[in-house]
Formats: C-alpha cells, structure tokens, sequence
C-alpha cells in the first residue's frame, strides 16, 4: 500500500504573477473560472461552504455557485437545512473553489445575505421538473430511515405534479456571499506556489498583497 506521505504532484502549469491581477477581484474569478469551464474539468462552479454553529464548531459542504454578481457570489439551498440554520445565527461564511487540475483555488470570506422571494423563484422555475420536485421531497439535513422513504416521497409528488407546474417552496431559499477578502492561489514548481490576497477597504476599493506559500 502506497504511504500517503509518499504522494506528491509537481505544479508545472504556470504562474499567478502581478501582471496577471485585475482592480477589482471578480475580474480574476471570472476570468478563472472561464478557463475552468473550458477546461472540461468535471462540476466547474463547485465550491466549498463553511460555516460555523452556536458553539464555534466549523461544518463544510459542496454547494453549486449559481451566479457570480458584480459584489457577490449565489448559491440555492433548503431554509432547514444545516448550513442555513447556521447562517441565521453567524452569516460570516468562507468558500473555497478547489480547481486543483489547473493547479489553482480560489478562497473566499465574506457575509451572506438572503436573496429575494423574487430572486428565489426566478431560480427555482428554472430549474428541470426534477430537481424542483427534489426540493419538495428532501427536508434537506433531517434525518431519514430509509433511501426507499425518499424515493417513495419524491415519487408521490412527481404524481402530485404531473400535469402542472411545481410551486416554490417556501422553505427553500438562495444566498449571497459579499467578501471581503478573497485569494487566488496557483501552484507552483518546489512548493513556491504563488498567493495573492485582495482585501476590500471601507472606501470599496481592493487592495492586494502577495502572500508565501
């Protein structure tokens, strides 16, 4: 068996370098997260989502960003589930996109915000039929005996649904993360990897340091 000591990569795909920043941090993220996407790498806008319960206690999950707005990056989420629960008493969250087949990743720490019943809706119809209907069916992050229980719920409801259209549900919901710091990593030959970090001043604009490895 192979010690996980012993596994290595070598980050040979470039660099991140002064020249390759923009004014504003969304420039960059749009601009990576093009190139992700041509990339073919599997699920692009993956991302990481951090929060922290009543008593300090961090929790992640794998989210989709559904939008990426001039101030703030989207995602859609149920109202009961953990991550939302956690937000209504501490709204500072982290995001990380671990793009690590291009040798980079992005971290993000910022608030989050409620979107709009509007917003949310606008979202959820646009959805497939299926994945509305699997909104309905999950009380997302409560506990279920069986996956035979859920299927059978999603089932009543496709039956329920069949020849209309599917409401929005009023526990489910959609956030916005407004950073205030964001850093954009690249890898680099020997472990020199490159790090730059935006931070936003209360006039609004960023400012950029580079970080050690």
């Amino acid at each position: 068996m192979t010690r996980l000591a012993d596994i290595r990569e070598s980050y040979t795909r470039g660099h991140l370098t002064e020249d390759d920043l923009t004014a504003n941090p969304f420039e960059l993220f749009n601009r990576w997260l093009s190139e992700v996407i041509d990339s073919q790498m599997p699920d692009p806008t993956a991302m990481t989502v951090a929060t922290v319960d009543a008593h300090g206690q961090p929790s992640q999950r794998i989210v989709l960003l559904k939008d990426v707005q001039a101030d703030s990056f989207v995602f859609f989420t149920n109202l009961g589930s953990r991550k939302a629960k956690e937000l209504a008493l501490n709204n500072k969250v982290s995001l990380h996109f671990p793009w690590y087949l291009l040798e980079r990743q992005v971290r993000v720490c910022g608030v989050a915000e409620r979107l709009s019943r509007s917003a949310v809706a606008a979202y959820f119809l646009s959805r497939p039929k299926e994945s509305q209907l699997a909104a309905w069916a999950s009380k997302q992050s409560q506990p279920i005996s069986t996956r035979e229980l859920l299927m059978t719920q999603f089932s009543q409801l496709k039956q329920k649904f069949a020849n209309g259209e599917v409401p929005v549900p009023e526990f489910w919901g959609g956030y916005r993360v407004l950073p205030h710091q964001i850093e954009f990593w690249h890898g680099g030959e020997h472990r020199m990897h490159d790090r730059f970090e935006y931070n936003k001043q209360t006039n609004g604009q960023w400012t950029t340091q580079r970080l050690m490895p």
